[in-house]
């Protein structure tokens, strides 16, 4: 029986802390699915669709090797999702007790509505202190973002001009 994960997240833009929890999920699990979800909670700075193509080209660029599907969720829950698909693991990097706080009980609701258990994958320490809203900021005020990003990101982020 193969086991399918899904690693959700807005990946706005997505960062090298997301593609190293990214591999080390393909490399623990049979299948795993990126889902590039909308947050209520946030302001993206970008379109789903242009997330679902800059995760595309950086899992290409990165050769992560394994199943590894990206698509994208807006209507519904997670767990929705993740029951059309067979996943029983969803898959959470996590950098810090803050990020901890903020995810416990999201997975004790998703365990409650559909038995979907939660993994925490803690960061490369070269990651821990990167995040996407850290990213734009740096992006959006000029600063260099190629040590934060895959090279498909920062040539888009460099393309374009932000807000």
């Amino acid at each position: 029986m193969s086991t399918v994960a899904v690693v959700p997240g807005s990946f706005d833009p997505v960062t090298l802390g997301h593609l190293d929890v990214i591999e080390r999920a393909a490399g623990l699990f049979d299948e795993v699915h990126v889902v590039v979800v909308h947050n209520p909670g946030k302001a993206a700075l970008f379109p789903i669709a242009q997330r679902v193509t800059l995760l595309e080209q950086s899992l290409s660029q990165a050769k992560i090797a394994g199943d590894v599907v990206v698509t994208s969720w807006s209507v519904g829950l997670l767990v929705d999702y993740c029951t059309d698909v067979g996943a029983t693991v969803l898959v959470k990097g996590v950098r810090s007790q803050v990020d901890v706080t903020y995810e416990t009980p999201m997975a004790i609701v998703n365990r409650n509505l559909a038995g979907i258990e939660t993994v925490f994958l803690l960061p490369d320490p070269a990651h821990a202190h990167v995040s996407s809203s850290l990213v734009r900021q740096v992006a959006s005020l000029g600063g260099d973002v190629s040590p934060y990003v895959p090279a498909a990101v920062a040539d888009y982020l460099a393309k374009t001009e932000l807000p």
